[in-house]
């Protein structure tokens, strides 16, 4: 039989090499090439080509993967991208070797202009190749099939259709952009990011993983903005919503302050279409304007649960009803006060506002308020005879229809705002009026003032220094990899280093974000895999709150102590006078806290003082994302979750994908699945980490229908949520009655990491 070659050169079939590329992809796994071999007949036709048999080899092995045999996936990645390795080895001018000669790979795909040639001005050919040195191409082999796949469609950089860059030629060169602003010996540095980077004990977001390499890119994750009840504001912002989305951002938009339907307009009564019109417009600017060319742009639209526009705002989504009102493109956000809570719980009445008239009658903007001053103001206009667009519901009412909603379409997404307004380490500089596209990062933000056109025909900003987007960069511990507190140190260290960095790195899209970075320096380190973490050390996902507690205590700790060095190094965030960490107020807790409860409180007593003398450099610093596709790229489970499934088949039009968590096969006990869990106990262990999370928690909640799920038990699980000091609910996902299978979302590939 013959097989042709890359070259299209025709050769006898070789089994030889056959079973050494089977006998290196199963090395370490236990696995004896011949019970792959057995299994195929494939590949014994003529004229088959080297890649057809490369790929019959991993659709075996993908067949062979069970529950009882995860490594197969392992070997079948490693099929997968030896195939990969001769193919971007081909496309190259000089054929070196693999993983050889990282200087001329780098000079190759600059003059390609696949590299920003900024690389080759950063560091000397000595340093570039001493780089080099420390590339590990066995990192390659301990990728899963899911992951090698994700790594080799979405991030690595490619030749038109052809494979080019390397996985840790990747990971070298995004080490090197991470290290290149740093004093001291910089490749150390890069190849201390490299380890953590390409051991998957850090994973980075999207931006940071596509834009770094490539001119001019925004690193940045989360954007958050408000909109003011002006033409000229609304389309501003909605240019800056497509700026961003155009540079791979997800975008949070509030749009409180906007008039509700048939509010006066100059005068005019009746003449206002409300925000539904508007959301509808933001819905096609994403679409039209999408992520990097890979989806979709996303963008949460939020109101305050006062806006009289809610009852429309809580069917943007439904089937049923106009279809002129509805928007299907954008992830509604509930704003929600206590005050409306304690109005549920107490089955008291709720009414809705127009935003316009309150402003007009009272001369106050209800949706700059929060806490106490929110609750004075919001009597008084249920009070003030004056005001007569209003609407008046049993507050039960609206709580059971935004429960409907949830279940009907997965959102809204629910922010408690003085939840988070009281945990705001710079609730002295602003307030958080409504949180990002996943629920995870937020921080004080406000909107720009914009005046009409000028002369030209351009919208110009009147003052730009009064607007401030919300902007965060984000990565994530993998737990999955984290053995000891060593290592959890280190890489939290190295995780706040490579984003305080990421910040004098990116190219913000809008001014606005431009001036928050300078403002608060606001990082989110996040955390994936911690189902992983119990699990390899026997404990149950719901019997582990102390533990969780006690780990992001720990991680919380590093991370201000790495940010307070830092601050020693660049100085402080300039709004760092007069913020609860200059007051010594961390997470709400003051030195007597930690002295009482805290079993590391002579660390967090030395870090109180090294804080006081030099302050920290970021204005807050941990925020959880969902990663739901990062996780598949790290090989561990998603966020800080439960795992859904011990053992799944993701079956798509590129074929069959079998996922399962790292350690099934020596733990299989001590992963409980979400679906069989009470989705209660899921928001303890969420809030325990919570109380050391200085923004989010992407905290998403499974309905399993077919587990006699009442509207009592949802009414619980969001009442629990808010009473254990959770800041927000994420995506509502269900599995409907006599079905295994849960509702899908299209989540932002920026969060997603």
């Amino acid at each position: 039989m013959k097989v042709i070659k890359r070259d299209n050169k025709e050769t006898d079939i070789d089994i030889k090499e056959i079973r050494e590329a089977l006998l290196r992809a199963c090395k370490g796994t236990g696995v004896d090439y011949l019970e792959i071999e057995s299994h195929i007949d494939s590949i014994y036709r003529d004229r088959i080509t080297t890649s057809e048999i490369q790929q019959s080899l991993v659709e075996t092995t993908l067949r062979l993967t069970s529950i009882d045999r995860p490594e197969f996936r392992i070997i079948a990645a490693r099929l997968m991208l030896m195939d990969y390795y001769k193919e971007a080895l081909q496309s190259r001018e000089g054929k070196a070797p693999l993983y050889k000669e990282y200087y001329l790979f780098l000079t190759e795909i600059v003059k390609k202009g696949l590299y920003s040639h900024k690389i080759l001005e950063l560091y000397t050919r000595e340093e570039l190749e001493t780089a080099g040195e420390y590339i590990n191409p066995q990192y390659d082999f301990d990728f899963d099939y899911a992951g090698a796949r994700l790594l080799t469609n979405r991030y690595l950089i490619k030749d038109g259709e052809k494979a080019l860059e390397l996985p840790q030629e990747m990971f070298m060169t995004i080490s090197l952009y991470l290290a290149g602003n740093e004093k001291g010996d910089r490749i150390a540095l890069a190849g201390r990011i490299y380890n953590a980077l390409a051991g998957r004990k850090i994973s980075l977001a999207t931006p940071i993983l596509i834009n770094l390499r490539r001119d001019n890119g925004n690193l940045s994750s989360c954007f958050v903005s408000a909109i003011d009840d002006s033409l000229d504001s609304i389309f501003y912002n909605i240019n800056t919503v497509a700026q961003i989305s155009k540079n791979g951002g997800g975008v949070g938009l509030n749009l409180s302050r906007i008039r509700s339907t048939g509010s006066e307009i100059q005068g005019v009564p009746n003449a206002s279409g409300g925000i539904i019109p508007w959301i509808k417009i933001i819905n096609d600017t994403a679409v039209a304007v999408n992520q990097l060319g890979k989806r979709a742009g996303a963008v949460t639209v939020a109101i305050d649960i006062w806006h009289l526009d809610l009852p429309d705002f809580l069917e943007l989504q439904t089937e049923t009803g106009d279809q002129r009102k509805k928007a299907y493109d954008v992830f509604p956000q509930l704003v929600i006060p206590d005050l409306f809570m304690r109005r549920v719980a107490e089955r008291g009445e709720w009414t809705l506002f127009d935003p316009h008239e309150v402003k007009q009658i009272s001369d106050c903007s209800i949706a700059e308020s929060w806490g106490e001053e929110f609750e004075e103001l919001y009597m008084a206009l249920e009070a003030n005879k004056k005001i007569k667009k209003r609407k008046t519901f049993p507050a039960i009412e609206l709580f059971k229809q935004i429960m409907k909603s949830q279940i009907e379409t997965g959102m809204p997404y629910l922010f408690f705002k003085d939840t988070a307004n009281r945990r705001n380490p710079n609730i002295h500089d602003g307030f958080i009026g409504s949180g990002n596209l996943c629920q995870e990062s937020f921080s004080n933000f406000r909107p720009s003032v914009v005046s009409k056109p000028n002369i030209d025909g351009k919208i110009v900003k009147s003052d730009s220094s009064e607007g401030l987007i919300h902007t965060c960069n984000l990565l994530s511990l993998n737990l999955a990899n984290i053995k000891t507190d060593e290592d959890l140190e280190e890489a939290v260290n190295t995780g706040i280093r490579i984003l305080d960095n990421a910040i004098e790195l990116t190219d913000s899209p809008a001014p606005e974000s431009i001036l928050h970075n300078r403002r608060y320096r606001t990082v989110g380190l996040g955390a994936m895999g911690l189902a992983d973490y119990l699990a390899e050390r026997k404990v149950r996902y719901d019997k582990s709150d102390d533990i969780v507690d006690e780990l992001f205590e720990k991680v919380a700790l590093y991370s201000l102590e790495e940010s307070a060095r830092l601050a020693v190094e660049r100085g402080t965030y300039e709004a760092y006078e007069g913020s609860s960490w200059s007051k010594g107020i961390f997470f709400g807790k003051n030195i007597k806290w930690f002295q009482e409860n805290s079993k590391i409180s002579d660390r967090w007593e030395n870090l109180m003082v090294q804080i006081y003398k030099s302050g920290i450099r970021n204005g807050q610093l941990l925020a959880i994302a969902p990663n739901t596709s990062s996780a598949l790229l790290q090989g561990c489970t998603a966020s800080v979750l439960p795992v859904y499934s011990k053992f799944h088949v993701d079956k798509n039009a590129n074929g069959s994908v079998p996922i399962c968590p790292p350690f099934i096969k020596d733990a299989f006990w001590f992963y409980k699945e979400n679906k069989h869990m009470e989705q209660t106990r899921i928001v303890s262990v969420i809030s325990r980490i919570q109380k050391w999370i200085d923004q989010g928690i992407s905290m998403e909640l499974l309905y399993n229908l077919n587990n006699d799920i009442t509207a009592q038990d949802i009414y619980e699980t969001i009442f629990t949520a808010w009473e254990k000091g959770c800041k927000t609910i994420y995506y509502t996902r269900t599995i409907q009655k006599n079905s295994n299978i849960m509702n899908e979302q299209e989540t932002c590939i920026s969060c997603a990491n």
